[in-house]
């Protein structure tokens, strides 16, 4: 019985001398995705839009010349916005 007693006495005695860890912060670094955030490209007012059935072939030809222009610039605004967000 005394023995019994003895070796309880020693159990607490080990677990009363333990020091708990002290706890740390530790710095993890991890990538986020962040939205793109660029301006919208406003759709232009094409040049064809404003032609009648009654104009005359050179001012179709004209408003039909200006619109693939504005097109190719419109779509050069929208490659340079889709780049920036990849980059």
């Amino acid at each position: 019985m005394r023995s019994m007693i003895l070796i309880f006495a020693v159990a607490l005695a080990g677990c009363a001398g333990q020091v708990e860890p002290e706890p740390r912060t530790v710095r993890v670094e991890v990538p986020v995705a962040v939205p793109c955030r660029v301006p919208a490209v406003e759709v232009p007012a094409w040049a064809a839009a404003g032609l009648k059935k009654s104009d005359d072939l050179q001012t179709k030809v004209r408003a039909l010349l200006a619109e693939r222009r504005q097109r190719i610039g419109y779509e050069a605004q929208l490659l340079a916005a889709n780049q920036a967000c990849q980059d």
